[in-house]
């Protein structure tokens, strides 16, 4: 493994880590896992994440969008494999975070992905943005 590889020591601490094992129909025609595949692994963990903190994080009055996203793809991840998804915070706002995350190999050797999500609380009902919930304050320590 190159360093360029290596995950990367300016992370932010992963707040929430879900082990994965891929599927068969992860994969595309180059045998290594299709790149749509990584939103579909990162929504799982942040939705997997909102629900273990214990409280409302969406409603019927408000619910989280996302409004960018970056993927940095670092090298295919093969299969079979097992992957690990980790979470973590690099910004708190007025009504979003920024959710940093990174794909690694089970033993966390080896970076596959990494980048963030910004996602936006909304009032459903107008869909203008909203402050955060306090359970979501609460659970990225802000």
């Amino acid at each position: 493994m190159s360093s360029d590889n290596a995950p990367s020591a300016g992370s932010p601490k992963p707040l929430f880590r879900m082990p994965l094992q891929l599927r068969w129909s992860d994969l595309d025609a180059f045998n290594h896992v299709n790149n749509a595949r990584y939103l579909t692994f990162l929504e799982e963990a942040r939705i997997r994440w909102f629900d273990s903190i214990g409280e409302e994080w969406v409603t019927d009055e408000f619910a989280p969008v996302v409004v960018s996203v970056q993927l940095n793809y670092r090298q295919p991840i093969p299969y079979p494999a097992d992957v690990v998804v980790e979470l973590g915070v690099e910004r708190v706002g007025t009504s979003s975070t920024t959710i940093a995350h990174r794909i690694v190999n089970a033993d966390g050797r080896t970076l596959y992905n990494d980048g963030n999500v910004v996602a936006v609380w909304i009032d459903r009902k107008t869909g203008r943005p909203r402050p955060l919930p306090d359970s979501i304050r609460s659970a990225v320590g802000a």
